[in-house]
């Protein structure tokens, strides 16, 4: 049995949609974002039932220039060398360092700071413990994820517009009002949404190789 995690269902709808009929193979989880949800539910997850071994994937900010939306980065920091060598030969992906933030890094001088602070490539927010997590319970992970946004290609709006963590989803009213106050909002927030739906593509289709792959 294989575990496939994500933060959200908007990161696994694409990968969902081809393994629905090998559930029984596959399961996917969802984390939740930050820390405070995902630390909780990893744990718990892991408790139920066995895993040879778990692919923590999902989006992740791009830190280092060279990384651009859609691109894969394969975290070497928290992957089974064994995992990390046979996905590299498998993947057109960055092999670098993932680092684990309390918050959204939203601006082009936080990622700058946060990249000298911990020589990170990308930045997520659950990666850690989801490490932490598979550690206690001996089991073996792989750490892949797509880079969704960058200092060049931002978030349309501020992070607590976008996301709410308390409440896990996107305060659909405080948005709009966000838009009604900035209308040139909109033209980001579709660009951003073509982000989005860029990096799942690139996620799904390295998740596919590697579900078929690794599983003989």
């Amino acid at each position: 049995m294989i575990a496939v995690t994500f933060a959200l269902p908007t990161e696994s709808s694409g990968f969902r949609r081809h393994f629905t009929a090998q559930k029984d193979a596959i399961t996917v989880f969802h984390t939740g974002v930050g820390e405070k949800v995902c630390r909780p539910r990893i744990e718990a997850f892991l408790g139920s039932r066995h895993f040879d071994f778990l692919i923590s994937s999902g989006f992740a900010g791009g830190i280092a220039l060279s990384l651009g939306v859609g691109d894969l980065l394969l975290a070497e920091n928290f992957s089974d060398p064994d995992l990390l060598a046979r996905a590299h030969d498998l993947l057109v992906a960055r092999v670098g360092k993932l680092a684990t933030a309390a918050g959204v890094i939203e601006t082009a001088a936080e990622r700058n700071q946060f990249a000298q602070e911990h020589g990170a490539t990308a930045v997520d927010m659950e990666t850690a413990w989801i490490a932490e997590a598979c550690a206690q319970h001996a089991v073996r992970m792989l750490s892949l994820r797509v880079i969704s946004d960058t200092a060049a290609a931002p978030f349309p709006a501020p992070p607590s517009i976008l996301f709410d963590l308390a409440r896990q989803k996107t305060p659909v009213l405080k948005l709009g009002g966000y838009l009604l106050r900035h209308p040139a909002g909109v033209v980001r927030l579709s660009r951003f949404a073509q982000q989005i739906a860029q990096a799942r593509a690139s996620l799904t289709s390295a998740l596919l190789v590697l579900a078929h792959e690794l599983r003989v």
